[in-house]
């Protein structure tokens, strides 16, 4: 993997348990680039994405993402592979009995940052990316949906990802607020990280137009843009 190549996969197969759920996947996916991921409920997507997080291995085939080795990767190599991830779940996945301030640092204290003041820091920097400095004392249950969401983008932040895996990050979203997250997304691309966002949403596919990969007949595929 050369120049400002994030994720590249040749010739992969994707198994789950025995299942062969996607065959000879080609992907390349450069730094700053913002790519959709579609297909239908059970085409592949969350296969796809579980392979680049470490979460399933490559049967066949070559494939890195950021800088590691997907067909060498280990156990012990799974948590260091995902500081150069950013993963943002649909359901926000938020420790709901602390602050968001708490919890933002337990991630940062088991990606092995020590020092209090640069946590601190790392904190009220990615809090002010994603435009939630004010909500730093807040719990959880406090916050809007849109703001969970963005709390989630913001712990995705903490380590400075090359690329953020966006698995249907509006999926539980009213428009508006989804629309406020994609104009985030987008903020978070055009600055140098890339985003492999999952959706089934096509009017945000049409409102922020952009790269489409498609999970079809076993088959992963580059679209052109929809615009």
């Amino acid at each position: 993997m050369i120049g400002n190549t994030v994720i590249q996969l040749q010739n992969v197969d994707i198994f789950q348990q025995k299942h062969l759920v996607l065959s000879n996947v080609h992907l390349q996916i450069e730094k700053g680039e913002f790519v959709y991921l579609i297909g239908q409920t059970g085409s592949g997507k969350s296969s796809l994405l579980k392979i680049i997080y470490g979460d399933l291995h490559i049967a066949g085939g070559e494939g890195h993402a950021g800088g590691y080795d997907l067909k060498k990767l280990t156990d012990k190599d799974v948590p260091f592979l995902r500081r150069k991830l950013g993963i943002v779940f649909q359901d926000f996945q938020l420790l709901t009995d602390r602050t968001v301030e708490d919890n933002l640092r337990f991630v940062l204290n088991a990606t092995g940052w020590k020092d209090k003041k640069q946590i601190a820091e790392r904190i009220r920097d990615v809090l002010e990316k994603v435009g939630l400095r004010s909500k730093i004392r807040k719990m959880p249950h406090e916050l809007s949906g849109g703001e969970q969401q963005r709390v989630v983008i913001a712990r995705a932040l903490l380590n400075d990802p090359e690329i953020i895996l966006a698995d249907e990050p509006t999926g539980n979203l009213d428009p508006e607020t989804s629309e406020e997250v994609m104009f985030l997304l987008k903020e978070i691309s055009r600055s140098g990280t890339a985003v492999l966002m999952a959706t089934h949403d096509y009017h945000i596919i049409r409102t922020f137009p952009s790269r489409i990969i498609k999970c079809e007949n076993g088959k992963v595929v580059d679209h052109a843009r929809i615009d």
